[in-house]
């Protein structure tokens, strides 16, 4: 392995779920990681993940400019991990992933890194009916008009210990006796989120702008119905599925969506329309994970062991579910 000591990586949105994984990749190819967020005082936890002085975090604001510049100062590589699946106040779609992505990337740009990558979503459409989708491809746009060929990465569902899908349902699972069932056929390809992390460090130590797009999912393509059925079989749960039509979705969503934290949104809704799944040509081209190099690992291998504590007895139910 190349000697990495010497180069910086600063990774905006480092102390969330994706960029915790990140920083630990980063940390074990002895890169020295800036953990750019808007709360470094919380961020202290991946600071463990490597040796004293090789992690730091630092305070970064997307929505002002001149804070990212300072955490892109002297920077081999960037990348830009921040991302919102909703409006809240002036966390909204456009500052974090529009004007965020733009002015992640024009801070690489001027700090002359090698590399910046932008994190987006399979989905990502500039005429999609959903402002995710529709954001998450107008940051990429902006990040590759401000920073050349940069890199885009695009999962499908993440999944981990922390994730905010098999969690969520799991939760659900333990107080409601049914589960909402929308776009039941609708595919996803959960990856994991160890193996995104393997991904874009393997970008980063490929040390190229290459300018191209990569998809990165699981071993498998599964339906939301049949998801949604494999948690309740892990959990030990028996919940009905409950299918609801577009019109009552889109109505429960804009009720939900004015909570803090919504479980749904109208807009998340219009997302489980469309299938979420690498496309043949991303495959055809080698812009997936076993074009990288890694072997994808599957949700049933890893999602048991961290959704025992939804079942009745936590730990101590005997598993119904024998992890692949």
């Amino acid at each position: 392995m190349a000697n990495n000591a010497s180069k910086i990586v600063t990774v905006i949105g480092g102390s969330g779920f994706v960029g915790r994984a990140l920083v630990r990749s980063l940390a074990k190819r002895g890169y020295r990681v800036r953990v750019a967020c808007r709360r470094p005082d919380l961020a202290g936890s991946t600071v463990v993940s490597g040796t004293p002085g090789q992690i730091v975090p630092v305070q970064v604001n997307l929505r002002y400019p001149d804070s990212i510049a300072a955490a892109c100062d002297g920077a081999f590589a960037v990348v830009n991990l921040v991302s919102t699946l909703y409006n809240a106040g002036s966390q909204s779609f456009e500052a974090l992933n529009v004007f965020g992505a733009e002015a992640s990337a024009r801070a690489a740009s001027k700090s002359s890194a090698a590399v910046f990558i932008q994190v987006s979503a399979i989905g990502a459409d500039l005429d999609s009916k959903s402002e995710y989708s529709r954001t998450k491809a107008e940051g990429e746009k902006r990040a590759a008009a401000n920073f050349s060929r940069a890199i885009i990465v695009r999962p499908s569902i993440i999944f981990g210990p922390e994730d905010n899908f098999f969690n969520q349902f799991a939760k659900m699972a333990r107080f409601s006796p049914a589960l909402p069932l929308i776009g039941g056929d609708t595919k996803f390809q959960p990856v994991f989120v160890g193996d995104v992390a393997e991904a874009i460090a393997t970008l980063i130590d490929n040390g190229e702008a290459t300018g191209k797009t990569y998809e990165l999912g699981g071993p498998e393509a599964i339906s939301f119905k049949a998801l949604l059925q494999y948690i309740l079989d892990t959990v030990q749960r028996k919940r009905i599925l409950l299918p609801l039509p577009w019109g009552v979705a889109k109505a429960m969503g804009a009720v939900l969506g004015i909570l803090p934290k919504p479980v749904i949104t109208m807009d998340q809704v219009e997302l489980l329309k469309s299938d979420n799944l690498v496309s043949a040509t991303a495959q055809a081209d080698g812009r997936d994970l076993a074009g990288l190099g890694i072997a994808p690992k599957s949700f049933r291998s890893i999602v048991p062991s961290y959704l025992y504590r939804f079942r009745a007895a936590g730990q101590f139910t005997t598993p119904s579910v024998t992890p692949e």
